[in-house]
């Protein structure tokens, strides 16, 4: 018999596997040796040029403001940069996006076949509706706020105010006023008119207003599909049918039921006209 210890001192493997670790162990020591260094450089070495080849040196300037009292294009690069990141979180929370995705989630539920249409599917269909019903939120903001600022005849403060407040009025319109009025209370920030409110309050009124309404109307079309399960397992148990699935039988129906009503448009035209659109 071999012991572990002996193994370990043959076996190139696991030799190799250790002088590897150090390897990596010191590596990891000297990178972060290296960055403390030059953390710690002064700033004139940093903004230092250099001299006899002519060429420029390293130079980082975030200068906070221009000569017009409007922000750096760095800190503009920065914020940009920030609402890029965040992009994917504002659409999901400050627009449509959340009603429709939950009341098509629903509808394929409803029907009883859950792998048609896909995840995929829905989010695209939930995404390019989204477009479209806050198509003319997003043209007031392009023309309220880009254009004039892209014009330089509006500072990018005003700017993003102005958008601020198109969106804030859209949550606005399809929040209810006691979801706005139960979030003030928490916060305790006192008495507030509608264009006073923050985002901090106005985002979490509007996602719980627009939960509660995308669990309403997933109810109302889940009612005909329970009606035609009632009425197979109904027909089932009659005949005597009681090892046979009702779930088997009734897709078919729902399906057809479905088809001839051209739910999809229904379900669309509903959840389209469904928004508050000023």
């Amino acid at each position: 018999m071999i012991s572990s210890a002996s193994w370990t001192k043959l076996n190139p493997k696991v030799k190799m596997t250790k002088l590897f670790r150090k390897i990596l162990t010191r590596r990891s020591l000297l990178l972060l040796f290296l960055g403390l260094v030059f953390l710690s450089l002064p700033h004139s070495v940093v903004d230092a040029q250099t001299t006899g080849t002519g060429s420029p040196g390293l130079r980082i300037d975030v200068s906070g403001s221009n000569d017009e009292g409007d922000f750096g294009v760095a800190i503009q690069l920065v914020v940009a940069m920030t609402i890029l990141t965040l992009g994917p979180s504002v659409i999901m929370m400050m627009t449509c996006f959340t009603r429709i995705v939950i009341v098509l989630g629903f509808v394929r539920n409803a029907v009883g076949v859950n792998s048609a249409p896909s995840s995929q599917i829905i989010i695209g269909l939930a995404l390019f509706l989204t477009f479209f019903v806050m198509g003319p939120v997003w043209n007031k903001i392009y023309d309220d706020a880009v254009t004039p600022y892209m014009a330089n005849t509006m500072k990018s403060a005003d700017a993003l105010m102005v958008a601020t407040a198109h969106m804030k009025d859209f949550m606005m319109n399809q929040t209810r006023q006691e979801d706005a009025q139960f979030f003030l209370e928490i916060s305790r920030q006192g008495a507030m008119t509608r264009d006073e409110l923050p985002l901090s309050i106005v985002v979490p009124s509007f996602v719980l207003s627009e939960l509660r309404t995308a669990f309403q109307m997933g109810f109302l079309i889940f009612i005909p599909f329970i009606i035609v399960d009632f009425i197979v397992a109904s027909s089932l148990m009659s005949m005597g049918m009681m090892m046979m699935p009702p779930v088997v039988i009734s897709m078919p129906f729902k399906l057809l039921l479905f088809v001839l009503v051209d739910g999809w448009y229904l379900v669309v035209q509903s959840l389209v006209g469904s928004f508050n659109i000023a």
